[in-house]
């Protein structure tokens, strides 16, 4: 099965869970950077493994269907349109073989997700089919999708919820998308890092009580930062040590760098705060020029809302999975 890219969108890249346990090598993790709508978009497809999925960020591309397929598409909410039909987001559709699937811009968030029932199948790099922007590996040698690319689906299994397959059809229940979008743009929480002490009291006051917003120039490296600039006590002289997705850089600009799915694995500026885990999603989900706050949090605190977390998603996953096989 096959899929025809007609027009690629904004930036449309193949994403999985990314090839993670190579840090130690000098390779990222890359992955999908709203892992939660992620997961949630491929179990609404009965997927069970990890399959990849199309993120698409801000404005998606048009797709022509060759045969028949079993949709998804969670994340932010996007205007997707299967022919001349309205297409409903966070519940599974089926689309027969011929239709044109075009997306529009984006209402809310920053990034979607198109999973496909069998997952879009390309050759795993280092154990992931995940496309890294900033180190050109992964499908299509590290691109994004173009126009006139045929994207290949996994092998699968009919799906037995839908019966007919001569017209567009979704089914009669669909998540609830407000638990995992967050619609009211809540303070992030965040732990101070290893040279939260180097900034000046005014700029450690105004890290957690300023707003911020996301620069233009963001992408899926880091998030750029735009405020009242911090500063350091005295400058610093560091060598490169440990990054990760989350971590709260500090260049000399003063505008700090939130570091996402595609951070390089060491850096060498100062490290004033690390954003819990649990708020990775959300912040995926902010585009240009929203505002940031952040709040200050524990290490137990964070580990206590990632468990809660994981154990609702881990949940409802089940769910879905009963609901198919019962619809």
């Amino acid at each position: 099965m096959s899929i025809e890219v007609i027009k690629p969108g904004l930036l449309s890249t193949l994403q999985d869970a990314g090839r993670r346990g190579y840090a130690a090598l000098g390779v990222g993790r890359a992955g999908a950077m709203d892992e939660s709508s992620w997961r949630l978009a491929n179990a609404l497809v009965g997927n069970r493994n990890g399959e990849a999925a199309l993120e698409i960020t801000l404005a998606g591309p048009t797709l022509r269907f060759r045969q028949d397929a079993v949709i998804a598409v969670t994340g932010g909410i996007i205007d997707a349109r299967a022919d001349d039909q309205q297409l409903l987001p966070w519940t599974s559709c089926l689309l027969p073989a011929g239709t044109l699937l075009r997306f529009g811009g984006m209402q809310h968030g920053c990034r979607s997700y198109l999973a496909v029932r069998g997952g879009f199948d390309a050759a795993p790099v280092l154990g992931s089919r995940s496309t890294d922007l900033h180190a050109c590996i992964g499908p299509m040698d590290g691109r994004s999708i173009q126009a006139g690319d045929v994207l290949t689906v996994g092998e699968h299994a009919t799906a037995p919820w839908f019966h007919s397959r001569k017209h567009v059809q979704a089914l009669r229940w669909s998540l609830d998308p407000q638990p995992w979008l967050d619609y009211a743009q809540a303070p992030l929480a965040l732990m101070r890092g290893d040279h939260y002490a180097a900034l000046d009291d005014a700029s450690q006051r105004a890290l957690f009580a300023q707003r911020f917003s996301i620069s233009k120039d963001s992408n899926r490296t880091g998030s750029r930062m735009d405020g009242t600039p911090l500063q350091l006590r005295e400058p610093l002289e560091l060598i490169s040590e440990a990054t990760l997705p989350g971590t709260l850089q500090l260049p000399p600009s003063g505008q700090p760098i939130l570091l996402q799915v595609e951070a390089p694995v060491t850096g060498g500026y100062p490290r004033v705060g690390q954003l819990a885990a649990v708020d990775l999603p959300r912040m995926a989900q902010r585009r240009p020029g929203d505002a940031v706050y952040f709040r200050e949090t524990s290490m137990d605190e964070a580990f206590q809302r990632l468990r809660e977390c994981e154990e609702s998603l881990r949940c409802l996953l089940q769910h879905i999975e009963q609901r198919l096989e019962s619809s």
